[in-house]
Formats: structure tokens, sequence, C-alpha cells
């Protein structure tokens, strides 16, 4: 199964993301994106794609005992940027960023322990994906427009393993499905 660790927000921040991002969505060139919807925002911690079944057990004991090592942590979404020159669009984030750092490390080295291919490590960059574009694409405007957006700042109390459910119906503009397949409190949360 297609996998990956994230933080996910609460109900109010992506509420109130997503009205911003419904004011982006008026800007000139805005249906050149493809615009993610709110099930698939999220701060990816760490990325394991294809997951053989026999791993799973495996990865989840890891990732609880992560979550359990790691305190809880104060969290925004806050501002903007890209990736691929235009080609990703996101919000960052505001608050505790080297504990979220610490959790995306040993999120991955979780995978790592429990045999699941990692490839070469990155440093992490928080960010949460709101449209995506096959072509180069001049988002210099979403990224100003974004640069004032600050959500109101949350605890993080918990660790996700999300499945990400890939369209197969070949329909344009199908979103992946995402479940979460496992939560743990971190460690300073209830």
């Amino acid at each position: 199964m297609r996998l990956f660790a994230a933080v996910l927000p609460p109900d109010e921040v992506a509420r109130a993301l997503a009205s911003a991002v419904a004011d982006l969505r008026t800007l000139p060139g805005a249906d050149g994106l493809r615009w993610t919807g709110r099930p698939g925002w999220h701060f990816t911690l760490a990325f394991y794609g294809e997951v053989d079944d026999g791993l799973v057990p495996e990865l989840t004991a890891r990732l609880e005992r992560a979550a359990h090592r790691t305190p809880a942590f104060p969290l925004a979404v806050r501002g903007g940027g890209q990736f691929g020159h235009g080609r990703a669009l996101w919000a960052g984030a505001d608050g505790d960023l080297a504990t979220l750092r610490l959790l995306a490390d040993r999120s991955e080295a979780a995978a790592r322990k429990a045999g699941v291919p990692m490839g070469e490590h990155r440093r992490y960059k928080a960010h949460l994906t709101v449209a995506r574009s096959r072509d180069t694409v001049d988002v210099g405007p979403y990224v100003e427009a974004l640069g004032s957006f600050t959500s109101r700042t949350w605890t993080v109390d918990e660790l996700a393993l999300v499945r990400s459910n890939l369209p197969k119906s070949g329909v344009r503009g199908e979103q992946p499905r995402y479940e979460a397949v496992g939560c743990w409190p971190l460690g300073g949360a209830g």
C-alpha cells in the first residue's frame, strides 16, 4: 500500500486555508493549476511510497515509538512558496519547526529501521501542497497572496500514518483519496 507519515491540520485550520485558497482561485491563470482539495491537505513528514504489507506492522510499531518520544508542539499554517519553478504551490508552517523537523526525521528513521527503502535523505521542508502544475507556471502572485495568510496556532498532538489511494478512473481533476490507517499521540499529548 502507498503510505506516508503526516501531521494533519484540524478542521478549523483547514477551513481558514480553504477560504484563502478560494481567493487564490480567482486570480488570473488559476485554471492552469490543479488545486488540491481539503482532504489532501497535510504536512507530509516522510513519504514511504509502496510499502510491502509484511513491513507495515514493524513500521507502525516504530512510528508509535517515534510519536511517544516526541513532545506535542505548536504549529500554524503560514505564508507560501513554490517548488520546481512553479510546478507546486504550497502553504508553509510557523511554530515549533524544530520539533516538526525532529518528528519528520524520526518518521523517516522508523521506516528505514523497519526495512522500508527510503532513498536519499533530504532536509525536511514543512509545506502543505495546495496546487500543482504539469508545466512551469508563474505562481509568484499566488505565493505573494499566501504571504499574508496565517492560521490559528494549534497543538500538534498526534502522528498519522496515511494511505494514499491514487485515482484510477482517468477522469480529469480526480483527486487521490487519503485515509489515516494509524494515529499515535505524541509524548506530551493526552
